[in-house]
């Protein structure tokens, strides 16, 4: 891709779901993977004669998102009707907001890992965060011919939080929508989840001359349901114009379909413009008031957000910002990170422990932090590590006691009592094993005469072994070297 030539422009659009029990205009359910066809009412099958009810707690999610972004609230707002005519939408409209959305102008800032690995941050405007209804979902059995229709998801509120053209690579898109995912999640306003449709996400890319300040012709790309295939259709799409412009062709403005099986980018629709959905407000829905009393309610709910976080756990517990950023990416992790500071106050040690270990062990069983607390309460796996700040086990054992402690639900001392697991640090007992290890290893012995130091990590190894783990590989290592001078 030569970006040397060229200046990407990217803007995003992205829809997140939120997870009020009911629907946004109706009192349907808000469920993900009920028997398609079941969560309906006359209202969001667009019956004639039905009038739709604003739902508040989507709109108190709604101002409580756009005031993390930092955007401005509108003291009146309203809705407006978005007209086009799709198998999934039973109006024929949806409802939205136009003209005049409740909140505007905010930010988000973002960090971005430099060529030497130093973190810089960067802004990305926000030019709008607006309320609307979600549409149903088609779907395409491989056993027929034709679609199918499920309404479940029709009028479940959607939140549309539109960035300015600002981001100015794949990579800056990626870490714009981690940021934004990681918000709403500590929000708790919505999951988030991409595979369930909870996020979802468009991507206006065009491309300019370096130094050139008039924006090129953009495409719109659609259906990227991962971060992953954001950044990769991003990838090809900015390549791909790139191209077209240095073969002297010209670029449509158009809505591109990202294909993941063949990785490119294909054409789907002309693009349309806002004149081409005929908006007009809202007849059913009187205009909505945000008086800062209501301002200030939702404020005095907001969660300490995950910048604020980052900030409070280097002052605070000293950690490094490699660390605090890993922490903070899951707010359940960094939660369960400070109930484990209630018991120990080796910080340090706790954080480098959860980010080595405890990672390995949910990313080896496929669990999330919330089922491995189930198992291993804060209390205890701060046991299990001071355990092993304190020489008590031999820390090439903590992996196997965290393992029996998540599959058991035993504690790290029931566990060490049970498998014998106690490290030994008495030369007297450590002595003859070393002395056999040396006998029975005689090249071994004779390569680290010859100066090969990685001799001895090999014998420390066996002797290892023929302990069970259990000997302190220190004073294994002094006795080895007083008995090969």
């Amino acid at each position: 891709m030569n970006d040397e030539l060229y200046d990407i422009i990217i803007g995003l659009e992205v829809h997140v779901q939120l997870k009020t029990d009911s629907k946004m205009f109706c009192s349907c359910r808000n469920k993900f993977g009920a028997e398609p066809n079941t969560l309906t009412c006359p209202i969001c099958l667009g019956m004639p004669g039905v009038l739709p009810v604003i739902n508040k707690k989507a709109f108190d999610y709604a101002i409580k998102a756009a005031l993390a972004l930092n955007c401005q609230i509108a003291d009146v707002t309203k809705f407006d009707r978005k007209n086009y005519f799709y198998p999934d939408l039973p109006k024929n409209y949806q409802i939205s907001q136009y003209d005049i959305p409740f909140s505007s102008n905010g930010h988000l800032d973002i960090h971005l890992t430099t060529n030497n690995q130093q973190l810089t941050a960067k802004r990305v405007g926000i030019t709008r965060v607006h309320l609307e209804e979600d549409s149903g979902k088609l779907l395409h059995p491989e056993e027929i011919n034709y679609s199918l229709v499920d309404l479940n998801r029709a009028g479940v509120p959607l939140l549309e939080i539109v960035s300015e053209p600002e981001i100015n690579s794949p990579e800056e898109a990626y870490r714009y929508l981690g940021a934004l995912k990681e918000i709403m999640q500590y929000l708790e306003v919505s999951d988030c989840d991409m595979e369930k449709g909870f996020l979802r996400c468009d991507a206006n890319l065009s491309i300019r001359p370096k130094g050139a300040k008039e924006l090129g012709t953009k495409t719109e790309i659609k259906n990227l349901n991962s971060f992953r295939f954001v950044k990769d259709a991003l990838i090809y799409e900015a390549k791909r114009q790139m191209e077209l412009i240095q073969k002297g062709e010209r670029i449509i403005q158009e809505t591109r379909l990202w294909n993941d099986e063949k990785e490119i980018t294909m054409p789907m629709r002309s693009k349309e413009e806002a004149h081409d959905y005929r908006y007009f407000p809202e007849p059913d829905l009187m205009p909505v008031v945000i008086d800062n009393k209501w301002v200030e309610e939702i404020k005095g709910t907001m969660p300490e957000l995950p910048e604020a976080k980052r900030k409070r756990l280097i002052s605070q517990f000293g950690l490094l910002e490699m660390e605090a950023n890993t922490l903070t990416n899951d707010k359940a992790v960094v939660n369960y990170f400070e109930e484990c500071t209630k018991f120990y106050s080796n910080c340090r040690s706790i954080s480098k422990f959860i980010i080595t270990r405890v990672f390995k062990l949910l990313y080896d069983e496929a669990i999330t932090i919330q089922d491995f607390t189930l198992k291993v309460p804060p209390h205890n796996l701060v046991e299990l590590i001071i355990a092993v700040d304190n020489k008590i086990i031999v820390s090439t054992m903590a992996d196997k006691i965290l393992y029996l402690m998540y599959k058991t639900g035993k504690t790290c001392s029931e566990i060490i009592k049970e498998q014998d697991l106690t490290q030994v640090s008495d030369e007297k007992s450590i002595e003859p094993i070393v002395r056999e290890v040396i006998n029975n290893n005689a090249k071994i012995v004779a390569d680290y005469k010859g100066g090969k130091e990685a001799a001895l990590q090999a014998l420390i190894g066996h002797v290892m072994k023929q302990s069970k783990g259990k000997s302190n590989p220190q004073i294994v290592r002094q006795i080895l070297v007083n008995l090969l001078k």
